[in-house]
């Protein structure tokens, strides 16, 4: 081991860590989208990214879930669930507004 060196690079363990990674990401893209212009298109992609960690976090064991595991599966599935679809219906139900 090196000087400085803070030991073996660490990876997701498990289907849930990479899972976990894919919706950070999918946050990370949804919210530059939203800071660019195309806010529908930001919320729409960040909810999408909740809506499959609610799908993987219902499939997956408890074991295999990563960091997808909070709490217990249903209340973790239902609070995903209801954040995926409250930003995806807030993005279509918003009216456009007129240009000032």
């Amino acid at each position: 081991m090196r000087v400085g060196d803070d030991g073996p690079l660490r990876r997701p363990q498990t289907l849930g860590g990479l899972v976990y990674l894919g919706v950070l990401a999918s946050a990370a893209v949804g919210l530059a989208l939203v800071l660019v212009g195309p806010w529908r298109a930001g919320l729409t992609v960040v909810g999408v990214g909740l809506l499959v960690a609610a799908l993987t976090r219902l499939v997956l064991t408890d074991r295999s879930a990563g960091m997808l595991r909070v709490r217990r599966r249903w209340s973790d599935v239902l609070m995903l669930t209801v954040a995926g679809v409250g930003l995806i219906v807030l993005s279509v139900v918003v009216p456009n507004q007129p240009a000032a």
